[in-house]
């Protein structure tokens, strides 16, 4: 009986040791959330609130592509448009976050996701500065130059082409006319939010020598700035300047 009362007095210290590992380990989580509210904290996949005690900035990343209607592989990094335009909503009702660093390296996607999202970038009243990182392609074009304010850094690239579809086409009048729209529409969102003279960027998309198998234009972040597409050459610390400085002027 002795060896078996032991036993078991063994396994309930274990027990309540285990206990206090959680309980010191949980404590340990709350206090690096707590600081988190100040310094950094984590609120999902691509996105963190940074700051300090003056100003709160909420960092969100468009990667890979863009999803849209259809479900992409598993294989494929993506960006939903179902996760970012809520996250787009709460932000600007969130008190505690003072403006929005959208960083971008996505090769494009489907145009009315991307739009949605460009278009919910637009109608922010807080700050807003992209960055592009890697790439802005196709409709990543319309989402870097959504924001207030734009930067792109030297290694960067865009790609511009026409609007181009998968799966089945009907070769008739009424599909070219919707694809002329839909580019036009694309077209006027760009210039509507750039500097970009609306001639030269429909010549670049519409350029026949740049690429090997396919029409468009493929430029780096100094030429992205040249044709008015980007505001500046400049990386993180550049986008970080010029959002504060936003967050500083609607503060006073």
């Amino acid at each position: 009986m002795d060896i078996i009362n032991r036993f078991f007095m063994s396994i309930i210290i274990v027990m309540r040791k285990d206990r206090g590992k959680d309980t010191m380990i949980n404590e340990k989580n709350e206090s690096h959330g707590a600081a988190g509210d100040c310094d950094g904290e984590r609120r999902g996949d691509g996105e963190v609130l940074a700051g300090n005690s003056e100003e709160s900035i909420y960092c969100m990343c468009i990667i890979g592509q863009v999803e849209g209607h259809y479900i992409l592989g598993d294989n494929q990094k993506t960006t939903r448009y179902e996760h970012v335009i809520p996250q787009l909503a709460l932000i600007e009702e969130d008190e505690r976050t003072d403006g929005v660093l959208i960083i971008l390296n996505t090769m494009g996607g489907d145009v009315e996701a991307g739009l949605a999202i460009a278009e919910m970038i637009a109608s922010m009243s807080k700050p807003t500065v992209s960055l592009v990182l890697g790439g802005g392609h196709s409709i990543g074009v319309p989402l870097a130059v959504a924001a207030r304010r734009s930067f792109i850094v030297p290694s960067a690239t865009m790609t511009l082409h026409p609007v181009r579809i998968s799966g089945t086409v009907i070769g008739a009048p009424q599909t070219y006319n919707y694809f002329h729209d839909m580019q036009e529409r694309i077209l006027d969102f760009i210039c509507a939010h750039s500097k970009a003279d609306r001639d030269a960027l429909y010549e670049m998309i519409m350029r026949s020598d740049r690429m090997a198998n396919d029409i468009g234009s493929v430029i780096d972040g100094r030429e992205a700035v040249r044709c008015g597409l980007i505001d500046e050459v400049g990386g993180l610390s550049s986008a970080l300047r010029a959002i504060r400085g936003m967050i500083n002027k609607n503060a006073r």
